[in-house]
């Protein structure tokens, strides 16, 4: 019945083989616009040459700086009559870039999530409701198209307004969400303040999660609260959005679209190859894209390639779930942290509820870090030597992660604000040398 599923069939030969017949292309098209044209002349790079993978890696990196510089249509490789859609990234870690696609572009990346949603088990029988936000974010319309091509009934909830969205669950039999974790502990919270039980009351089975980095105690909390399996998947604005890389059932690892996107793990120090099975950022490249091909791009996340086979039979490799990122990384009393290392001990102890808040701060040129983490729903210290007991045992489960010794604030459950869109984790109030007088 669908056709596009097929390439996940491929065997890792086939899929090199693959990779290698459209690598040229990739390269011509890019040349076409104004910034390869010229970055590739400056190489001495012409795409006829460029025959192998091995041949494909004298093309320099992309960095987000350079996007940034050539906007907003330095990377455009047609005319714009052919462009149907633009995106526009959300600008959080700089200036915000724009990614063009053509009708062509926007079915291959639908495919993509298509591919993720059949393998787990989405059917036409499901009514998909997407709590993703809709507009120039590419997590909404990118899982919307998917689910219409699967044949789901699609409700466009788009993100916010827990109400609606509950009420909307329980009056059309809602089976499938695609959501950000954070919102999905929220929507699981105020299903237990209005005495909803969704493993009894509402008919949901599979919640896709994305646009947020999360460790596996914020997925396993998602399943217990809600009842449901939770499929990670993995995207960025730049390669189209979500979609490059997708869990299968067997949720060891997302296994990437490797048809259409190039995949190399780089030690983002020295550029040179990660190791089996060691931590990087990775590499990107758009095997297939017509309106704004993009050559060895710098992502930033930092994952790793799972190994060994996957018992689903796809042979598509898998990367891990993302760690972080390279530029998110916190530098702490000379300490590297990344904050999904402090949700992983946050979420191991029960007590502990999934809202919480990294504060920087500096006093007398000395970095200090205070973790406001709530108590879970229905945890109640009277005592506040209880409490103090709590307070010690996290600072030092803290410690034991990162190296440092945070202070540590225990705060009511729903005390610190819950919102609906990506949550802010880290606030950053140190005095920077730009700002110093």
């Amino acid at each position: 019945m669908y056709d596009f599923c097929k390439i996940d069939d491929l065997t890792s030969e086939q899929i090199r083989e693959h990779q290698e017949a459209l690598i040229s292309g990739a390269v011509a098209r890019a040349a076409r616009s104004p910034f390869y044209k010229a970055r590739l002349a400056e190489a001495g790079i012409r795409a006829e040459d460029v025959t192998t993978l091995d041949d494909f890696r004298r093309v320099p990196f992309l960095t987000k700086e350079e996007m940034r510089r050539w906007m907003p249509y330095g990377f455009l490789a047609v005319d714009r009559g052919d462009v149907v859609r633009m995106h526009y990234s959300s600008g959080t870690t700089g200036i915000a870039t724009a990614v063009y696609h053509t009708a062509g572009d926007v079915r291959r990346w639908s495919e993509c999530v298509a591919r993720g949603m059949i393998r787990v088990g989405v059917t036409r029988e499901d009514v998909f409701q997407n709590m993703m936000g809709y507009g120039l974010f590419t997590g909404g319309l990118g899982f919307h198209y998917a689910a219409e091509m699967v044949g789901c009934m699609t409700i466009p909830a788009s993100a916010g307004n827990t109400v609606r969205q509950i009420h909307l669950m329980q009056t059309f039999g809602t089976t499938v969400l695609h959501i950000l974790p954070s919102y999905a502990l929220r929507i699981a919270a105020h299903c237990r303040e209005q005495g909803i039980d969704p493993a009894n009351d509402l008919k949901l089975r599979i919640v896709f999660v994305g646009g947020e980095p999360h460790t596996d105690n914020v997925r396993q909390r998602i399943e217990d609260e809600l009842g449901v399996k939770v499929y990670n998947n993995y995207g960025l604005s730049e390669m189209c959005g979500p979609g490059v890389a997708m869990e299968c059932a067997a949720q060891n690892g997302l296994h990437l679209r490797e048809d259409q996107y190039l995949v190399e793990i780089i030690n983002p120090d020295t550029l040179e190859p990660a190791g089996p099975g060691e931590m990087g950022e990775m590499v990107l490249t758009s095997l297939a894209r017509e309106a704004m091909p993009l050559l060895r791009y710098r992502t930033r996340d930092l994952t790793h390639f799972v190994e060994g086979a996957c018992p689903c039979g796809n042979q598509h490799r898998r990367i891990a779930r993302i760690l972080g990122r390279s530029d998110d990384m916190l530098i702490v009393k000379g300490c590297n942290i990344y904050p999904m290392q402090i949700e992983r001990v946050l979420l191991n102890i029960a007590q502990v509820g999934s809202n919480y808040v990294i504060v920087l701060e500096s006093t007398e040129d000395v970095d200090d870090m205070t973790v406001k983490v709530e108590l879970a729903a229905g945890v109640f210290y009277d005592d506040l030597r209880e409490v103090e007991v709590l307070r010690k045992h996290l600072a030092q489960a803290l410690k034991s992660e990162i190296l440092v010794t945070p202070k540590v604030e225990i705060l009511p459950h729903n005390a610190l604000p819950a919102g609906e869109g990506k949550a802010q984790r880290v606030i950053d109030n140190r005095v920077k040398i730009e700002d110093q007088p």
